[in-house]
């Protein structure tokens, strides 16, 4: 059985209202989804229901996870929408092959964004970081926004259209090292916010990224109750998922694959982010 969003909302709204309601003494617990669309909300605080307007860019060849696990975790505000904004309405095949149909273009974005989030990926960013269409489009929102974030190369996607001068920020581990390029601090962490910039590590830590922005614009339970029915409770068959952690073996194998990328973003990196000042 499909749920829609606004179904998945409600039944958040129950049950984030649920739980305040026990917490008060004031009502019995809600044993069914359609009892949590028929649940009292007069008891929920103002600040649970928000009207952002979250949009994700796409283009082609970016990593589909990247943008998935953030929008997962942001489409669960309620009030929110959410926009898959790319150059055209077309639609835009993943790095992996995923097919995705966009909301909106970059024409008919809504002009006020509070959240930007840019996903990354490896050849399919390096030629976004080279599109004066896209370096315009994030130009424009990022100094409009009320966050601009990214997930994994994503932030060299945000470098490139001059948003990280002066910034701290962080990107998948092996790209790291690029962001000084653009005026940027890199900083190793899962997720990093530096002012009204939030940018997350590789590829996963979109949904910690996401995960944040929730208790950042709702509050902790509300975030703890879109984590547990996420069932967000990592536990990896293997314990390799950093530099620090993986046999080091392993690490220089993975060195290797990155060794032409960061040579061409750094390059490309340059070239953008000094054509981004024009623009």
């Amino acid at each position: 059985m499909s749920i829609t969003r606004r179904e998945l909302s409600l039944g958040l709204a129950g049950l984030l209202a649920s739980t305040l309601a026990s917490q008060q003494g004031l009502a019995a617990e809600i044993s069914s989804a359609a009892q949590a669309i028929d649940h009292d909300m007069s008891g929920v605080p103002a600040n649970w229901t928000g009207k952002e307007q979250i949009a994700f860019l796409i283009y082609p060849k970016f990593t589909a996870l990247d943008m998935v696990g953030a929008h997962h975790m942001l489409a669960s505000l309620m009030g929110s929408t959410t926009h898959i904004v790319a150059k055209t309405k077309d639609p835009v095949t993943s790095d992996q092959g995923l097919v995705f149909t966009p909301s909106a273009s970059f024409e008919d974005c809504p002009k006020n964004l509070d959240i930007i989030c840019v996903p990354g990926g490896s050849t399919g960013t390096l030629a976004a970081m080279q599109d004066e269409d896209t370096l315009k489009f994030l130009k424009h929102h990022g100094r409009h926004a009320k966050y601009v974030t990214s997930v994994c190369t994503g932030s060299l996607l945000l470098g490139a259209a001059g948003l990280l001068k002066g910034y701290k920020a962080t990107s998948h581990w092996a790209t790291r090292e690029v962001l000084p390029v653009f005026g940027a601090t890199p900083v190793d962490g899962r997720v990093v916010r530096d002012r009204n910039r939030i940018t997350g590590g590789g590829v996963t830590a979109g949904i910690d990224l996401g995960l944040t922005i929730v208790g950042l614009l709702r509050d902790t339970e509300y975030a703890q109750c879109v984590q547990l029915i996420a069932e967000y409770a990592p536990e990896p068959p293997y314990d390799a998922g950093t530099p620090d952690r993986a046999p080091a073996n392993v690490k220089a194998m993975t060195d290797t694959m990155f060794v032409n990328f960061i040579k061409q973003a750094a390059a490309v990196g340059r070239s953008a982010y000094a054509h981004s000042k024009g623009l």
